[in-house]
């Protein structure tokens, strides 16, 4: 037993890792270890030196253990050590750079929008993109037989189910959970989708953001009003605006509303195609057929709505020449737009 545990510490000495200590305890302690064979001899020692033989073993075992342990404590402490000072930070280098990205023009245009209209009351709903054609068109006064669907040439899924052609299925949607009680005032952000070929100035997918007003005694002077002081937070306290009578199934009368160019003044350029104007939305009153439909008695309230198209006023601002842009995802063009918010932008010069 001295013999082993001689052996044992020499080459305890000179084990320098893990592995080599892992070997020495299979060597000594293992199942067909040194120490461990030791037992075997039990049977040849006289029954009065039994008792002590197998002390003098345990001893032995329990001291090539302490001493494994020990050094296998050493090891480990001696790796995290080399290991925390190769890995060592220092915390005063400046910290790596991570590319951050900015807010999308478009996404920027109309949060200038939202925040002018939440200023005056309106709230924002948004709905669903997959939508029933009731709400769609027949609830909007286009019936199935209307022509004016011919003018929205549309995605559908079922018979009964589409992509939105435009936001007002939010509107119907309002007015009916309305069931006839005013008043209302909302907005209308989102996209919608129509069979279109895509070129620099039409998209199948778009943005649109669309207002309606629903209340006792609501003029188009109420709309006038509203939209003249929207313009002119956009696009400026000198702008003039223009309403030219048209047509929408869902409103009467209805209006198509320019305002005066702002990189001109209204004296022409290739802004406005030398016209000093520039057509920015649509809008009217609300027809009396949608107002009953939502269950609104229409002697007693009057309403109006409008729509735009942010996708062109990001366009005008920013000197977008290609729709495309805006729904490609070129970070080469995206880039240009990424310090807009942090350099304190907002909606009076977007």
């Amino acid at each position: 037993m001295q013999a082993i545990k001689e052996k044992f510490e020499s080459l305890f000495e000179d084990a320098a890792d893990r592995k080599q200590l892992d070997d020495l305890r299979v060597k000594f302690l293992g199942k067909k270890g040194t120490v461990t064979t030791l037992m075997q001899h039990m049977k040849d020692i006289p029954n009065e030196e039994k008792k002590e033989f197998g002390q003098s073993v345990n001893a032995l075992r329990q001291s090539i253990q302490q001493k494994l342990e020990q050094g296998i404590e050493e090891v480990e402490a001696r790796l995290l050590k080399k290991k925390l000072e190769n890995e060592t930070i220092d915390v005063t280098l400046p910290g790596r750079q991570r590319p951050i990205g900015g807010k999308h023009p478009l996404q920027h245009i109309i949060d200038g929008i939202e925040d002018i209209f939440v200023g005056l009351g309106y709230e924002v709903y948004e709905g669903y993109e997959v939508e029933s054609d009731y709400y769609n068109f027949e609830a909007l006064n286009l019936p199935k037989s209307h022509p004016a669907r011919d003018m929205q040439d549309s995605f559908y899924i079922s018979n009964e189910t589409l992509l939105r052609t435009h936001t007002s299925p939010v509107q119907a949607r309002v007015l009916n959970a309305a069931k006839g009680k005013g008043p209302i005032k909302i907005i209308c952000p989102g996209k919608v989708y129509r069979r279109d070929s895509d070129d620099a100035t039409h998209s199948h997918q778009f943005t649109q953001i669309e207002g309606l007003v629903v209340d006792k005694n609501i003029s188009l002077a109420d709309l006038k009003g509203t939209l003249e002081l929207f313009l002119k937070e956009i696009f400026g306290q000198d702008r003039e605006i223009r309403l030219r009578p048209s047509y929408f199934p869902f409103t009467e009368p209805s209006v198509e509303v320019d305002v005066s160019c702002f990189k001109c003044g209204g004296k022409g350029c290739n802004v406005c195609k030398q016209s000093g104007w520039i057509e920015i939305l649509g809008a009217g009153m609300v027809h009396p057929n949608v107002l009953e439909m939502a269950g609104f008695d229409s002697s007693e309230y009057s309403g109006f709505a409008f729509g735009m198209g942010p996708d062109r006023m990001a366009m005008l601002y920013y000197g977008v020449e290609d729709i495309r842009h805006l729904y490609t995802n070129d970070l080469r063009f995206l880039e240009q737009f990424k310090y807009i918010e942090e350099r304190g932008v907002k909606h009076e010069s977007i």
